[in-house]
């Protein structure tokens, strides 16, 4: 019986890899892999946080190990982990479309499904709506091909995920488990809701089923009263200059309100001139201040000169200090920093006490904000610390049609303060359990509520 699986398994492994591209010549893979760490070496802005000995060394270790990549989804694979070693959430490579469309994460055939860390576990959150019998929400995924999920995670997850903060790694890690080429196969151990042990065998494919369970729609504007004089607000995007104008119809009855409470935990970021032109009407203050930005500068004489300056000769003199950083590719340039004028706007205006809701899916230009909102006395942050990334990403195209991109601004408050890496902290911090979960149980919203009606 043994022998017969074995055998099995070498054919469907032969199978499997005779569906997968494998186009990109050796010259071509050795050269996107240089690439990469060339652009990231000139125009990556938090070089000066990576170990240069280290990401060398690795360089130069992957170019024998890119050259023996069995086809091109490997060799993508390859390069997201060399990507993953600078931990940053806004520097990533991508895989080309015709890989990228044979990868499913949710499809497994009949079943579909969505997982979540919650409580540090991998929890399923949706499933394809004939299933939710079978899987009910809540079940936890245990073990994977026999092995608890959190060492499934760490062997075979965790190294591909570029991510500038630990709540986030943990989070892709746990949503992406399942992630991997079209007839792959997963053997699962599941704890239901209610303590049963339960097997499942899963194998990627196309699921046609289309209604999900528990059904959600997340519209880009969000507007309800919660209480008599508290009205919501829940603004899911700043990509679309759309919310300006979904704003700008319910401000009459924003207006009215005595309290406000601001969803952003669903708002992954797009434009900040969005999030300004909204928080403006939230405040009464004639200037708002947003973050402060600055990239690497590079003059090529400067770090010729530098490398035979020392640090003593830095003192009081500047033309040897940009010297000198610029040999260790520390200079930056600061971007020009001017505050926002308001006082000449001709607009309406509301402010009373906000609570403001963030998340770990609070990313972006949606931290940016938070940064306006920061010096707001009347504005409250409650729930869980945001994304942590923000920044401006250079794209540039890789072998055969993928592509990558990396950071290159770097954005603080506007005194200095980082939460690039461990995301901006809310003021009062409440997490949403298991628990909360399964009762269906808004426990951050909940905290807001009692705050504005206790507190102010």
């Amino acid at each position: 019986m043994k022998i017969k699986i074995g055998l099995f398994l070498v054919i469907f492994t032969s199978m499997l890899n005779a569906q997968i591209p494998n186009q990109i010549s050796v010259e071509d893979k050795i050269f996107g892999l240089s690439k990469f760490w060339q652009e990231v070496n000139y125009n990556f802005v938090y070089l000066d946080k990576v170990n240069k000995d280290e990401w060398d060394n690795l360089y130069k270790s992957l170019i024998t190990e890119v050259q023996n990549t069995p086809n091109d989804y490997e060799y993508y694979k390859v390069l997201q982990k060399f990507c993953a070693h600078l931990k940053d959430g806004h520097t990533n490579v991508f895989f080309p479309s015709i890989i990228q469309d044979s990868i499913l994460n949710t499809n497994f055939g009949t079943y579909r499904l969505f997982l979540s860390n919650i409580d540090d576990k991998a929890i399923i959150t949706k499933v394809n709506a004939s299933k939710k019998e079978e899987l009910p929400i809540g079940t936890e995924i245990v073990k994977v091909n026999g092995i608890p999920t959190s060492e499934h995670i760490e062997e075979n997850v965790f190294p591909y995920i570029s991510s500038s903060t630990e709540h986030i790694l943990q989070d892709l890690s746990v949503s992406k488990m399942l992630e991997d080429w079209v007839g792959t196969s997963y053997e699962l151990e599941l704890k239901l809701p209610n303590g049963k042990i339960k097997s499942l065998n899963l194998t990627h494919g196309t699921t046609k089923e289309k209604e999900l369970y528990p059904p959600s729609e997340t519209r880009l504007l969000e507007f309800k009263w919660v209480k008599k004089d508290i009205a919501y607000i829940g603004m899911n995007s700043f990509s679309d200059w759309e919310i300006m104008d979904l704003f700008m119809e319910k401000l009459p009855e924003i207006l009215k309100a005595k309290k406000l409470i601001i969803d952003l935990r669903n708002n992954g970021g797009g434009n900040t001139n969005i999030g300004r032109e909204i928080i403006k009407y939230l405040t009464n203050d004639t200037i708002l201040y947003g973050s402060k930005s600055q990239s690497r500068l590079h003059i090529p004489t400067y770090k010729a000169w530098g490398k035979w300056i020392q640090e003593k000769d830095t003192v009081n003199n500047y033309w040897s200090k940009q010297g000198y950083l610029s040999y260790r590719d520390r200079f930056y340039h600061d971007f020009p920093y001017d505050p926002y004028p308001t006082m000449n706007l001709d607009i309406s205006r509301i402010e009373v006490p906000t609570a403001i809701l963030i998340g770990h899916n609070t990313a972006s230009a949606a931290e940016d904000f938070l940064i306006f909102a920061d010096n707001q006395e009347h504005m409250v942050k409650i729930g869980e610390p945001t994304f942590g990334s923000t920044g401006q990403p250079m794209l540039f195209t890789m072998p055969n049609g993928g592509s990558a991109r990396v950071c290159t601004k770097k954005d603080t408050y506007p005194d200095g303060r980082e939460f690039v890496g461990f995301g901006i902290q809310p003021d009062i911090e409440v997490k949403k359990t298991i628990l909360n979960f399964l009762n269906n149980e808004d426990p951050v919203l909940t905290r807001a509520i009692e705050f504005l009606q206790k507190d102010n």
